[in-house]
């Protein structure tokens, strides 16, 4: 959403650079920065609850049944011939 806001702008309208005035590569590289720090910013907040951090702890342990069957099906045609 915040990409969106940057785009739209605030006010709801486009916002366009002047033609005149290109954006440099220091801006463009301090504005990719600046969203980069509020993107991990994001993740640990996200990240900072205890179930959360638990289940990413034991997520290698999780269980999972043993699979059952065989990967044949009723309407293969070499189950016919058997």
């Amino acid at each position: 959403m915040s990409f969106l806001r940057r785009l739209v702008g605030a006010d709801g309208k486009a916002s366009a650079a002047p033609a005149d005035e290109p954006a440099s590569a220091a801006d463009v590289l301090a504005e990719e920065q600046a969203r980069d720090r509020e993107l991990l910013r994001a993740d640990a907040e996200r990240l900072s609850d205890d179930l959360i951090q638990r289940q990413m702890r034991y997520a290698d342990r999780a269980w999972t049944p043993p699979a059952q069957g065989t990967g044949r099906r009723a309407d293969d045609e070499d189950a016919a011939e058997e």
